[in-house]
């Protein structure tokens, strides 16, 4: 059985590496679906069912939704995460073996984030705010983009620092 108190720190930015190019697609959609929404006669934003399922049919919705179930699957199992098991099966027997470890919460608890950010603006372009769904995708991108190319990873930041104050992770330190 693997040692799931400690993982690889390179999976975390595979997994990001492909996250970021989802949402940097899902962001561009997404915009593109910005320049087609329609404002009704009074110049606010139609909620009815049709302009509902509208919405639900853009191309920018339906990625950043997938990209939000990633997130959630890779919070509630991570082990059997897509982005994890091909890191795992694919790309790290490939590699030197690993030097570098790390605890599984903070990098979990950053795909919770992810989940976060992008549910709320799945939910604000259902509701019909404009440019809700970009600035959602743009925001979940750039921190995947960081910590995939820098390996800063925001949420994991995030985390320590809530870790710190007390308010998670209380079974012992994590070290990000």
């Amino acid at each position: 059985m693997a040692d799931v108190s400690r993982i690889d720190a390179r999976g975390p930015r595979f997994a990001a590496s492909i996250t970021a190019v989802l949402l940097l697609v899902a962001t561009l959609l997404s915009l593109i679906g910005v320049s087609t929404q329609r404002q009704d006669a009074v110049g606010g934003w139609s909620v009815s069912a049709a302009s509902v399922a509208e919405r639900v049919a853009d191309p920018g919705f339906l990625l950043v939704l997938v990209i939000a179930l990633l997130f959630v699957w890779g919070v509630a199992a991570p082990r059997t995460a897509p982005w994890g098991v091909l890191y795992r099966r694919a790309v790290q027997p490939r590699l030197a073996p690993p030097t570098a470890f790390e605890d599984p919460r903070p990098p979990r608890f950053a795909q919770g984030v992810g989940l976060f950010v992008t549910g709320i603006g799945l939910v604000l372009h259902l509701a019909g705010v404009p440019w809700a769904l970009p600035i959602a995708a743009a925001m979940a991108f750039v921190a995947a983009f960081l910590n995939a190319v820098f390996g800063l990873c925001l949420g994991c930041q995030l985390y320590l620092v809530l870790q710190r104050a007390g308010l998670v992770g209380r079974r012992g330190p994590a070290a990000a």
